[in-house]
């Protein structure tokens, strides 16, 4: 364990570092000037943050992966499709209500629906797409049919919230998406697939459970969509003023009482998202897995170090990253709109390693594929997938402009790549925009987005949110263009071969066979 240990802080480092080390440089140039208390704060949250994601990885590996293979693989082999997508709509609920990311984007807009409502609201979504995702695997549906039918239901109920009058609420709608595919959703998800293709077997069974992620991004931007709908204008309208007057993350002026405020509060809050999960788990068990209880205690152990390492990943981004992205925001955009769009680029490529959902997705890619897609071909695509959407999304704050002129294209162009790459890395793309915004872009790019928009002076809920629908997009594109790479250099190697044989003599011919 203590080898694992220090591998995972090694790696959390590496993830962390990077962006710490933009922001401090940052801080002490003309461009976003930070108060010592400010710096100082920021880099204790950057090492809680590392501690943090240290434990919560450790914990990932060792119970929460293993959780979700072992429902699949159990449910799978009871050959009850009632039963499998019954509990799996359950889990996609509990899994939901249980993350951080969407608690983080439900208590900025309570002023518009109610958080409770929209988290509870997100998870009927989450939990009807994963019972389609399911029956994908079981009955081995084409992804890219899916996929195209339920974005073109999306497009559609898009025109009628935004006939309605209701534009404003879409940037929100599609930020639901994004957020609901987090630190704790993910191992869950991408295990219980693994473990449902696996024990059903076939032509490939482990590529068939790629695509759960993307699937159930769809479904909470379809439900909030509704909910957008079912919205009076002037109501919103309203509403969207008065957001722009209070929205504002200030840096606490007792920073031990803060963090000592932070920490009980995600106690409690990742003790009931995690007490859902295992409760459910421990029915299930008694049910139906029946593991022996040496492997329970294992499994429970994994519970704790993911919990703690939780708490401390959210207390510190809560307390540092937080209002630092907000002020950095506002401070760049006073400044410089240039200078805006770069270092939102260079922010957004490095912040994606940051992301906890991230490692256990790049992971899983490269023991499924054996290697044909390296983690760190994966990062560097993210990477720059990410540095482009944030880039993109502070154009858009500056020259105040709706967000479709971004997805609508971008989807189309995602969509549209998937008949020409292998299944496999569209799949893969769908799922790695989903991992891509995690509780770092919630909790530190999306208050620096606010921060620049209010302070260019446009609307908080028409431009300030929307980033974390980026963020999801354009990794769909960045990760199939790999793809499409990849067809393209199979496709000149065979070439030359043929033409090598071609033009061959008979002797050489003779010696080749």
């Amino acid at each position: 364990m203590r080898k694992q240990l220090l591998i995972k802080f090694k790696e959390s480092v590496f993830s962390v570092l990077p962006i710490t080390i933009i922001v401090l440089i940052l801080s002490f140039t003309p461009l976003a000037r930070l108060d010592a208390k400010s710096q100082i704060t920021f880099g204790i949250s950057a090492l809680f943050l590392i501690i943090g994601i240290t434990f919560f990885n450790i914990g990932a590996d060792i119970a929460m992966s293993p959780m979700g293979e072992q429902i699949g693989s159990t449910l799978a082999k009871s050959k009850k499709i009632w039963l499998i997508l019954g509990i799996c709509f359950l889990m996609g609920l509990f899994i939901t209500i249980a993350e951080p990311d969407l608690t983080v984007l439900a208590g900025q807009i309570k002023n518009i629906i109610s958080d409770m409502v929209l988290i509870i609201t997100v998870g009927i979504g989450v939990g009807l797409f994963l019972v389609l995702a399911i029956i994908k695997i079981i009955f081995k549906v084409n992804l890219n049919l899916m996929l195209m039918f339920f974005y073109m239901m999306l497009f559609a109920f898009t025109a009628l919230v935004a006939f309605k009058g209701n534009s404003a609420f879409l940037p929100l709608s599609f930020d639901s998406g994004g957020v609901t595919t987090g630190p704790i959703t993910v191992p869950f998800i991408m295990a219980l697939g693994l473990g449902i293709a696996s024990t059903i077997g076939g032509r490939g069974a482990k590529e068939n459970s790629f695509g759960l992620i993307s699937l159930c991004s769809i479904g909470p931007i379809l439900i909030v969509l509704l909910v957008g709908y079912s919205i009076n204008p002037d109501t919103l309208r309203q509403t969207s003023q008065q957001l722009n007057q209070t929205t504002a993350y200030n840096m606490p002026d007792n920073i031990g009482m803060a963090i000592l405020h932070a920490i009980l509060a995600n106690m409690k809050n990742v003790s009931i998202a995690l007490g859902l999960i295992v409760a459910f788990f421990l029915v299930i068990n008694l049910i139906f897995i029946k593991l022996p209880f040496r492997k329970l205690i294992q499994i429970f152990v994994g519970i704790l170090y993911a919990y703690f390492g939780l708490v401390i990943f959210l207390s510190a981004a809560e307390i540092g990253f937080l209002p630092i992205g907000y002020q950095i925001g506002m401070k760049l955009s006073e400044i410089s709109h240039a200078a805006l769009i770069i270092f939102g680029f260079i922010l957004g490529f490095v912040v994606v390693l940051a992301e906890p959902a991230v490692h256990v997705l790049t992971k899983q890619v490269e023991e499924i594929t054996t290697g044909g897609v390296s983690k760190k071909t994966m990062l560097i695509a993210l990477c720059i997938g990410v540095g482009i959407s944030i880039g993109l999304s502070m154009i858009r704050i500056v020259f105040n402009f709706s967000i479709l002129f971004y997805l609508i294209p971008g989807y189309l162009i995602s969509l549209g790549l998937s008949f020409f790459v292998p299944k496999i890395y569209t799949a893969i793309a769908f799922d790695s925009g989903g991992v891509a915004s995690g509780p770092l872009t919630s909790s530190f790019i999306l208050p620096l987005a606010i921060g620049a928009t209010v302070s260019c002076g446009t609307g908080v809920l028409e431009n300030g949110f929307g980033i974390v629908a980026m963020v999801a997009m354009t990794p769909l594109i960045t990760i199939q263009i790999l793809g499409f790479r990849s067809v393209i250099s199979l496709k000149l190697k065979e070439s030359r071969r043929m033409k090598r044989i071609i033009t061959a003599d008979d002797e050489q011919i003779i010696n080749f066979i």
